[in-house]
């Protein structure tokens, strides 16, 4: 009867998981690629607004490239790493969204 909870609660964690919204997948992989968490929430928001879903896939394909601390990686090392995926909307995205964010 336990065992049968606690599978169902993991299942039910696991559903939940799955169920994140774009931008805290994007919040998040942000932060896994280095940025530091302030920066990564603001910016998040206004790249799931502006960027399409496959772009963000792209993006998301940056996260596997290097694993790092938040706040280990400066954003104009993030803004080069953009680069390479050669997608001119989502370099300016990213390049405008760092930079109203690092002003608020």
């Amino acid at each position: 009867m336990m065992a049968a909870r606690l599978s169902l609660g993991f299942a039910l964690l696991a559903v939940l998981a799955s169920c994140a919204t774009p931008e805290t997948r994007v919040r998040n992989g942000l932060m896994s690629v280095g940025l530091s968490e302030p920066i990564s929430r603001c910016m998040a928001g206004r790249m799931v607004d502006r960027l399409s879903l496959g772009q963000l896939n792209k993006l998301n394909g940056l996260g596997k490239l290097r694993k790092r601390e938040p706040g280990d990686i400066s954003f104009n090392e993030f803004v080069k790493q953009t680069k390479s995926l050669r997608d001119p909307e989502i370099v300016g995205v990213v390049s405008s969204s760092g930079v109203i964010c690092a002003i608020k």
